[in-house]
């Protein structure tokens, strides 16, 4: 089985403006991030999940099967988000729209930035970007739409 293709750039900006929040509290962390760790566990997905704002962690899980190494990866996807404002695919997408990669032209460390798929910024209603959600473990298109699929249940709950 092959690895589903990536969005195009139009719709990671899409999902980004449709995505926008009323508000972002501590409650609303758990909410989501609770929620994530239950679609993760119906596919049995290996994840770590994170989600920030700010500089405060308000939620963090390790599912059975995923290793330190996803926590460095979400850091490294986190901080891309925090840098650019926009998902970490969506970044990477459009590094590969102009010809190049991310790791080639951002200028920024590769140990420090991952422009890899699953971080995903998260956006209040006339503030802008507060914070994050990531997760980790799976490839990283598959890791974005588990993240995409979340925050879409979390508004229409």
């Amino acid at each position: 089985m092959s690895a589903p293709a990536a969005p195009e750039i139009a719709e990671l900006e899409e999902q980004e403006r449709l995505l926008t929040l009323p508000r972002f509290t501590h409650d609303d962390a758990w909410t989501l991030g609770t929620l994530l760790v239950e679609l993760a566990r119906e596919r049995d997905a290996p994840v770590a999940v994170d989600i920030r704002r700010g500089g405060q962690q308000l939620f963090h899980a390790a599912l059975p099967g995923s290793t330190p190494d996803n926590d460095a990866w979400i850091d490294r996807k986190r901080r891309v988000v925090e840098r650019y404002g926009c998902s970490s695919l969506l970044v990477g997408s459009r590094f590969r729209a102009k010809g190049t990669t991310f790791e080639d032209s951002s200028r920024l460390d590769p140990d420090t930035y991952a422009a890899h798929g699953g971080a995903f910024p998260l956006t209040v209603k006339d503030t802008g970007v507060i914070g994050t959600v990531v997760v980790s473990g799976l490839p990283q298109i598959e890791d974005h739409r588990l993240v995409v699929e979340a925050l879409e249940k979390f508004l229409n709950a």
